[in-house]
């Protein structure tokens, strides 16, 4: 149980509604972000509304979700400018859906440690998968994605439009769309999206 001089004090940060803020700026469920977190949507829940102060481990599993850093939950205006290296060694893999047996592409994030971004990026391999087993998905804001290697197609509604290493496509994701290899040779491609 917390002291009133420690729950004021961290009542202050307002850690809850910026949890819930960034939930629903992306349009997320406490279940799913359950799902991606390993939290329970109860947990998550008493979190948002302030009658729960989570430990550092499990601020930053939500923090990694929604690409911020600690900091955003504890500090004010920002002092210094947004700055993010990821080193190649230290990226990390996740399928499309978490949990997914035979996911449609394994991707990683490019810019994780930056605060405050105003887009995501993304490095995407893409694997073999059948048309019937398509996993449609859609979001909000822009997209856009370079075909490094390989050949790919994308779903876009009832439009299907093949990209070759090379070759680059923007289009509107709040429009349901799919990802599909071409061919058997390896395909990878940087996507990059905004909110």
């Amino acid at each position: 149980m917390l002291s009133t001089t420690l729950r004021d004090g961290l009542g202050r940060y307002a850690i809850g509604p910026k949890v819930r803020a960034l939930r629903l700026k992306k349009k997320m469920g406490l279940v799913e972000l359950g799902r991606h977190t390993g939290l329970s949507a109860a947990l998550l829940s008493k979190l948002e509304r302030g009658r729960l102060f989570p430990t550092l481990p499990t601020l930053l599993r939500i923090a990694l979700v929604f690409g911020v850093g600690l900091e955003y939950f504890f500090a004010g205006a920002r002092d210094k400018p947004v700055v993010g290296v990821v080193r190649h060694r230290d990226r990390l893999r996740f399928p499309d859906k978490p949990g997914a047996r035979d996911p449609s592409y394994v991707f990683e994030s490019l810019d994780y440690p930056a605060t405050e971004r105003r887009l995501s990026a993304y490095y995407a391999e893409f694997l073999p998968l059948a048309t019937d087993k398509l996993r449609w998905h859609d979001h909000a804001g822009g997209e856009f994605l370079y075909v490094l290697r390989g050949r790919l197609t994308i779903h876009i509604a009832d439009e299907e439009v093949s990209l070759d290493a090379g070759d680059s496509i923007y289009f509107d994701p709040s429009v349901p769309h799919a990802y599909r290899r071409g061919g058997s040779r390896r395909c990878a491609a940087v996507v990059v999206t905004t909110a």
